[in-house]
């Protein structure tokens, strides 16, 4: 986000799954800030702040401003976050404070670009195997997302971490020969595959017998 963002907070008094029933009913989240060099607050926010900046470009790495009476300002991180997984709401948060050169590690993604040139050949087909990665920096050099062109890739030709574009500052956390993308040939499976012939059935006789004879 280009400008920065300064989200008002004030702190929770209450406790337990009562009260925080009640804030989410008012529009309200419950968050933990901590790091930094201070204690550990619990606070409340707007949901509709925090979902804002989640929906965001930088999303879960925006880094934004606290401001709550009694505590100042103080630049924070979402750290953790929790979400109601039938209603996709923003129900807890984890909020880190940020101090001047210090490094945090962040989950950035990775975006193909270009239509790979190996997607010609019939059956061939992208396949993504690396999304995200984790980085260490600070957190005024976390990247947005990192691209790679994929245009020139051929089938059986493969994309690594090392040719992710990374600023000085930025270490990744993953094996540089780590691969990110690679243009294979999917096989059509067989149609009908050979199955083991099925057992015969028991075959009853016309007089309601075994066919095997009267056994009685």
């Amino acid at each position: 986000m280009a400008e920065k963002v300064v989200v008002k907070a004030e702190k929770r008094d209450g406790r337990g799954k009562n009260d925080a029933r009640r804030l989410r009913a008012a529009g309200k989240v419950p968050v933990s800030i901590y790091g930094g060099g201070g204690e550990t607050i619990a606070a409340i926010i707007e949901l509709k702040e925090l979902a804002a900046i989640l929906r965001s470009d930088s999303g879960q790495n925006t880094i934004f401003t606290i401001d709550m009476i009694g505590e100042g300002a103080n630049d924070v991180i979402f750290h953790d976050r929790q979400i109601d997984a039938l209603k996709g709401r923003l129900v807890h948060a984890d909020l880190r404070r940020l101090s001047k050169g210090e490094k945090i590690e962040v989950t950035v993604a990775i975006h193909l670009v270009g239509e790979p040139e190996g997607l010609k050949e019939e059956g061939a087909v992208l396949n993504q195997a690396l999304r995200e990665i984790k980085v260490l920096c600070e957190p005024s050099k976390i990247p947005e997302f990192f691209e790679i062109d994929v245009a020139n890739l051929l089938v059986g030709e493969s994309v690594h971490v090392s040719d992710l574009k990374v600023e000085e500052g930025v270490e990744l956390h993953d094996e540089q020969e780590t691969v990110v993308a690679s243009v294979v040939v999917v096989k059509e499976e067989e149609l009908e595959p050979q199955l083991d012939a099925p057992a015969e059935p028991e075959v009853i006789g016309k007089d309601g017998k075994d066919a095997e004879g009267d056994k009685s």
